[in-house]
């Protein structure tokens, strides 16, 4: 990897970017105690499957990636001036916001068992990069020679996955998937037919979880193990999203049916299983941790979005 200095952060909820480059810094953090939170985690947690979170003054939280074995899980909210800032949400209900120096904005994707966070973030000409948060210390991660980047996991021993985008905020357009080696090689691929493809994880047995779009423009997930490609469609679904998966082999995402309405799932053992926070009217699923507990995003009636734990 080639490694310089960084100062900037960002990426959507539910897709990624990236780049190769290293810098350190102090993050800016801002710490705030929920105690609302905590005691909603206690009683909630053994009286249904669903936790609704929300950081405080937000207008949209979103949880993308989590939790770790501390029961920390990272994810972006909103505020009101519309700006996207990385939040870390540890068990006892403390929200740590975060903030790639100098970014305009940013998007945790992933927290390892270690407590390493990666994701991305828009710098002030809005090019979309990838990072690395060990500790205090930001690198930059950007794919060679590509127009903007996204880091969407990494494993225990090392590798790293992410897509590259030709926008370079990486909002819309063509993707390609990568994969980073531990010793830092950079590999990009797509699955058969695929005309954009991006990642969600890879895992440390090195298997990746990702989704991408035909030539008919249907989206599928994909599942990368060993050089196999295999899709993971929900059942009578028009469009199928993978945002997660684990060591298991589990993996979660979102679905379309047949009248457009979004749902979360799990495919676990081959067995697929439709998820739905209460009363939303689409719900995502991006993350699985080895104990099973998912999270992700739920939209209300009132059209707002909320993040959400779900306890197996």
């Amino acid at each position: 990897m080639n490694t310089q200095e960084t100062q900037t952060a960002s990426h959507e909820p539910i897709d990624s970017t990236l780049k190769a480059e290293t810098p350190t810094h102090n993050v800016f953090l801002l710490t705030i105690c929920v105690t609302c939170i905590v005691l909603a985690t206690s009683s909630i947690a053994s009286a249904q499957t669903y936790l609704s979170i929300d950081f405080p003054g937000a207008t949209t939280t979103i949880l993308s990636g989590g939790p770790n074995p501390e029961g920390t899980s990272v994810g972006i909210y909103i505020d009101t001036a519309g700006v996207t800032h990385g939040l870390v949400l540890n068990k006892k209900g403390m929200f740590t916001s975060l903030d790639v120096p100098g970014s305009t904005s940013t998007t945790p994707n992933l927290i390892d068992p270690q407590g390493t966070i990666v994701g991305s973030y828009l710098d002030a000409s809005n090019v979309s990069h990838g990072f690395i948060l060990r500790g205090d210390n930001f690198t930059t991660v950007d794919f060679p020679g590509a127009t903007g980047t996204v880091l969407t996991g990494i494993s225990p021993t090392g590798e790293m996955s992410g897509f590259i985008c030709v926008d370079a905020s990486c909002v819309n357009g063509t993707f390609h998937s990568f994969v980073v080696s531990k010793n830092g090689d950079f590999t990009s691929f797509d699955p058969s037919g695929a005309v954009s493809s991006n990642t969600a994880t890879v895992t440390p047995s090195g298997t990746v979880f990702g989704d991408y779009t035909d030539t008919g423009g249907s989206g599928h997930g994909y599942v990368l193990s060993h050089g196999t490609f295999t899709t993971i469609d929900f059942p009578d679904s028009k469009f199928t999203f993978v945002g997660g998966g684990n060591f298991e082999g589990d993996s979660v995402g979102e679905y379309n049916d047949q009248a457009d309405g979004g749902h979360g799932f799990l495919l676990k053992g081959g067995v697929y299983t439709s998820l739905d926070f209460p009363g939303a009217t689409g719900t995502t699923a991006t993350g699985i941790n080895p104990a099973g507990i998912i999270v992700g995003a739920y939209v209300d009636a009132a059209g707002q979005e909320h993040g959400f734990i779900r306890m197996p």
